[in-house]
């Protein structure tokens, strides 16, 4: 029987000396007795996997808002194939595979229903704004896990919190894993959201820029390979993780496509779709914002720490895209009736 002291011996032998020990992991938010078996990043990983917010990212839109078809992927997908890239890259490095992950599986606990679109919208509704890092962290510090006076949340390592907090935005992630699940989150949403597009017909994979086929890859399994090995290959030995200059530009071009020809398209997102989500998002924010009372009791019990709109927006972002049409179609037709 391997023990958790066993596994953090494991680590100082095969790890590299930059990655993270889970042995010396920062310390939670409040004690707890460490497990017998687990290392403290598996600890945080497994609580993540277990969190009902994990569980509704799969019904939660990636890209395509009502995609016809089976394979299209939804936010969980999106999350999984982070997780595997992230991973991989970790490692071939000598990194924490387990910190890696749990910051990869925890990284888009915080998005709204109906992706980006629904992220805009309380943006410019909810006071401070919204960004769904942010919300992230937010999620596992206060809105998931144990209800007690001083023990909301999942209770997480430094470690974890600060790389799902910095998965985006302009800070990097303290830990080189962390900042392999920042590279593995772009690797993986730029080619699984060709892969949809052609799928649904909005591009074809002669529309692609072939200057950036002919540097990473004409299919998506080449692409991810040419990245993540390119990766690798320049981050090893260092303290940072990063690609080579011409490999990174060529992703950015193939991201400034897809930005323009497929996540700004209205043929993916098309006008009257995206009035409607925000139609819906706004009824349901002001709804709950009216009438805190219909908020569910573990949302009630926290207006008088939060406040009114912040309990409201957390209950919102939280909802699944059915949940929150569902939702608004019932207050819709309790105002007819």
């Amino acid at each position: 029987m391997i023990t958790r002291e066993g596994l953090e011996r494991q680590e100082y032998e095969r790890l590299s000396p930059f990655a993270a020990k889970s042995a010396e992991a920062g310390v939670r938010g409040y004690p707890e007795e460490k497990c017998h078996i687990r290392t403290e990043f598996q600890r945080d990983r497994d609580r993540i996997i277990h969190s009902k917010a994990f569980r509704r990212l799969m019904h939660k839109t990636q890209v395509f808002l009502a995609p016809e078809g089976d394979h299209f992927r939804t936010r969980l997908t999106h999350t999984i194939e982070v997780s595997q890239i992230a991973r991989t890259i970790a490692r071939g490095l000598a990194l924490n595979e387990d910190l890696t992950e749990a910051i990869a599986l925890g990284h888009d606990l915080g998005h709204t229903p109906f992706g980006h679109n629904g992220e805009n919208v309380l943006d410019r509704k909810h006071p401070g704004g919204f960004r769904h890092n942010e919300q992230s962290l937010r999620v596992v510090d206060l809105l998931e896990g144990r209800k007690g006076e001083h023990e909301r949340g999942l209770n997480l390592t430094p470690e974890v919190r600060d790389g799902i907090l910095n998965h985006t935005g302009d800070r990097l992630p303290k830990t080189l894993e962390g900042q392999i699940v920042r590279i593995s989150d772009r690797i993986a949403y730029i080619n699984h959201d060709i892969d949809d597009a052609i799928r649904s017909g909005v591009i074809a994979a002669t529309d692609l820029p072939q200057d950036c086929l002919a540097a990473l890859g004409f299919d998506h399994r080449s692409r991810i390979d040419t990245l993540v090995r390119n990766l690798m290959e320049n981050s090893t030995g260092k303290s940072k993780i990063e690609m080579s200059d011409a490999c990174r530009t060529q992703m950015e071009k193939l991201r400034g496509f897809m930005f323009e020809e497929v996540y700004h398209s209205s043929r993916v997102k098309k006008v009257e779709d995206l009035e409607a989500i925000e139609r819906i998002i706004l009824a349901l924010y002001a709804h709950y914002g009216n009438h805190p009372e219909q908020l569910p009791p573990e949302r009630r019990d926290m207006i008088e720490a939060f406040g009114v709109a912040e309990v409201v927006k957390d209950h919102v972002a939280g909802m699944t895209d059915r949940y929150a049409r569902q939702t608004y179609e019932t207050l819709s037709s309790q105002v007819v009736g």
